[in-house]
C-alpha cells in the first residue's frame, strides 16, 4: 500500500511537469489527425503525402536556420553510412504517412487505431531480434496476446488485418532505425523529408501539369489545409521530443496510447465504421497485451528508481 502511495505521489509530480503536458499535447494532436485528413477527402492521398513532405521539409529547414544547427546537418550529409540509414528511414516514413492518409480517407480509421495499439508491442519484439534486448515474462505475455489478437482477426475475416500490420511494421522498423541514428529529432526529420522532397515536389508538379493537381484548384480552405500539413506534422513531433527529454520513457509509453484510443473512438462514434463483436474480441487481446506491458513498464521503472544500478 505504501509503495502504491509513493508511486502515485511520483506520478502526480510528473503530471505537474511540463514534459507531461508536452506529451499529452503531442499525442492529442496526433489523435485528431483523422479529422484533419478527412477534410481533404477530395484530394488524392498521394498528393496529400506530397504536401505533407514538402511543407514539413520547408518548415524544418526554417527551424534549423533559426536555431543555427546547419553544421550538424552538413556533417551528416558527408557521411554515406548516415545518409543510407536516413534514406531507409525516409522510405519507411513516407510509406507509413501515405498508407495512413489513404486508410483514413478510405474509411479505415479503426484499423489504423489497431496499428498503433500493436506498434509498441512490435517495437519490443524488434528490440529482442535486432538489439538483443531481454524480455521480462510480462513482456513475452504481452507479445503473445498481440499475436493471438492478430491471428483471431485473421481467422475471423479470412485474411490478416493488412493495413494495421503494414502501418505498425513500417513505423516500428522506422523507430528501430531512429534509435540507432546519430541526429536529433529536428535534424533527422529534416534529412528524411529532404531525401523525399524532390520526388514529392516532382509528383505535385507532374499532377498539376496534367490537370490533376489539387493545390490552388480546390478552394481556399483545402489550400490552407494542404499547406498546414507541414506544421500539423512537425508540431506534435517537436512536442514529443521535448517530452521525451523531461519525463521517464515508461510514462511516455503509457501516454502514447492516447493517440490510438482517439482513433478508435473517432472511427466508431464519429465516422460510424462497422465494428462487430468478433472484431472487438480481437482488439481485447491486443488491449490486454498493452495493459500487461504498461503495468510491467511502470513496475520496472519504480523498482529501478528504488534500486539504481551500482547502488
Amino acid at each position: 500500500m505504501i509503495n502504491a502511495f509513493n508511486f502515485t505521489v511520483r506520478l502526480l509530480q510528473f503530471s505537474m511537469n511540463k514534459g507531461t503536458w508536452y506529451a499529452i499535447s503531442a499525442f492529442t494532436i496526433f489523435g485528431f489527425f483523422p479529422i484533419y485528413w478527412k477534410q481533404l477527402g477530395s484530394v488524392p492521398a498521394i498528393q496529400i503525402l506530397g504536401h505533407r513532405i514538402v511543407w514539413s521539409f520547408l518548415l524544418l529547414i526554417i527551424l534549423i536556420l533559426i536555431t543555427s544547427k546547419r553544421k550538424v546537418l552538413k556533417a551528416a550529409l558527408k557521411q554515406p553510412v548516415v545518409l543510407a540509414r536516413y534514406a531507409a528511414a525516409a522510405v519507411l516514413l513516407g510509406a507509413n504517412w501515405g498508407i495512413y492518409v489513404w486508410a483514413v480517407s478510405a474509411g479505415f480509421v479503426i484499423e489504423t487505431s489497431l496499428a498503433y495499439f500493436i506498434n509498441p508491442l512490435l517495437s519490443v519484439a524488434l528490440g529482442v531480434l535486432f538489439l538483443r534486448e531481454r524480455l521480462r515474462p510480462a513482456q513475452w505475455a504481452a507479445i503473445g496476446m498481440a499475436v493471438a489478437g492478430v491471428l483471431y482477426l485473421t481467422f475471423l475475416y479470412g485474411e490478416p488485418p493488412w493495413i494495421a500490420l503494414i502501418l505498425a511494421s513500417t513505423f516500428a522498423v522506422y523507430g528501430l532505425l531512429k534509435k540507432t541514428s546519430p541526429l536529433g529529432s529536428v535534424d533527422g526529420l529534416a534529412l528524411e523529408t529532404g531525401i523525399l522532397f524532390l520526388p514529392a515536389a516532382g509528383l505535385l508538379l507532374f499532377s498539376d501539369l496534367n490537370g490533376a493537381g489539387a493545390f490552388l484548384h480546390s478552394g481556399a480552405m483545402a489550400n490552407i489545409l494542404m499547406i498546414g500539413a507541414g506544421p500539423v506534422t512537425v508540431l506534435p513531433l517537436l512536442l514529443f521530443s521535448a517530452a521525451a527529454q523531461r519525463i521517464p520513457l515508461s510514462l511516455v509509453g503509457i501516454l502514447q496510447y492516447i493517440t490510438p484510443t482517439m482513433f478508435f473512438f473517432l472511427g466508431v462514434f464519429v465516422y460510424n465504421e462497422p465494428f462487430s463483436l468478433g472484431r472487438l474480441v480481437g482488439f481485447i487481446f491486443v488491449w490486454i497485451g498493452l495493459i500487461l506491458i504498461a503495468a510491467d513498464s511502470v513496475i520496472w521503472s519504480r523498482n529501478n528508481h528504488r534500486h539504481p544500478a551500482g547502488s
